[in-house]
């Protein structure tokens, strides 16, 4: 199973910023300590290119992003300050998912240890994220004429707004969001399948919505390769999370989308979104369960047990 990693390439952030850089240098060091039992291969992605990012992002904007000229409200809205490292890592990030999605259709599941910025929308950033590395994996490898349709199964917190925007009124991109219903962002942008939950939902609620809610996105895409943005954010106790699932629970969640995806014959090209445990390490080890069943799932082993 190929895992991409991108934890040299960091943001220069203040120390008091809430985004947990270092759990992507935590995650590659637990990846690369479980290597061979995980039959993983890591490699550090190529970045992506101007023409990549350009299939689901707007010329315009990504002069603004290279360039350095993000407005206040860009800024505002991301919540990073710019600066050429930013750049490179958002560059990064997506060319990992869209290298993952690449391997997954030959090795039938691949990782990107970063990814799941599904917030930045076509001609803006937004919450942490610069450059949409699911939809510009959906259509670049569209654009290859690798694929003719890919399911997003987003289970991050939060709703795949920009994924959502940018996939609007195209056919050839399925997006699936099962998110809290009150958390950010305020506004939802309507996904083709939206799932959404009220604070405190536990695992045995949040584990039958998923089944329903992946019963109905399998039956409408008819996808040949799926993305999933993962998350480890639904954990109880997550700073900006506002659910309630237990490393169990998102053990099983990790689980059934593998199961399902895998039953309905799809490619799946893992991303890990997002995670602000006060712990970092508790936001790792979500990272990490779902490494592991996915490598499960590469070597053909039941995933549930993992």
């Amino acid at each position: 199973m190929r895992v991409y990693f991108t934890d040299r390439f960091r943001l220069p952030l203040p120390r008091t910023h809430p985004f947990p850089m270092e759990k992507y240098t935590r995650l590659r060091a637990r990846v690369e300590a479980e290597r061979e039992r995980l039959g993983a291969t890591l490699a550090e992605p190529p970045a992506a290119s101007d023409d990549e990012l350009a299939t689901a992002h707007s010329r315009a904007y990504l002069g603004r992003v290279v360039e350095g000229r993000l407005s206040k409200d860009d800024v505002r809205r991301l919540g990073f300050p710019w600066s050429g490292e930013m750049v490179e890592r958002s560059r990064r990030s997506t060319g990992a998912t869209i290298a993952a999605a690449r391997d997954a259709l030959d090795d039938r599941v691949a990782v990107s240890l970063a990814g799941g910025t599904h917030h930045a929308f076509a001609d803006r950033p937004e919450g942490f994220c610069v450059f949409n590395d699911a939809a510009v994996a959906a259509r670049v490898l569209r654009r290859d004429g690798a694929v003719r349709r890919v399911l997003v199964v987003d289970t991050d917190v939060h709703q795949g707004n920009g994924t959502a925007a940018i996939a609007a009124g195209d056919p050839s991109i399925f997006t699936f969001s099962i998110h809290g219903a009150r958390n950010f962002p305020r506004v939802k942008t309507e996904s083709d399948l939206d799932v959404p939950l009220e604070d405190g939902t536990g695992d045995e609620e949040y584990l039958a919505a998923l089944d329903r809610g992946l019963d109905e996105a399998l039956g409408r895409a008819a996808a040949d390769l799926a993305i999933w943005v993962s998350g480890a954010d639904p954990l109880a106790g997550d700073r900006f999370g506002r659910l309630a699932l237990s490393k169990a629970g998102l053990l099983e969640r990790d689980a059934r989308v593998l199961e399902r995806l895998g039953e309905a014959g799809l490619p799946v090209a893992v991303t890990m979104a997002g995670g602000y445990s006060r712990r970092v390490d508790d936001t790792v080890d979500v990272h990490l369960g779902t490494v592991r069943t996915a490598a499960r799932f590469a070597a053909g082993i039941p995933v549930r047990g993992t």
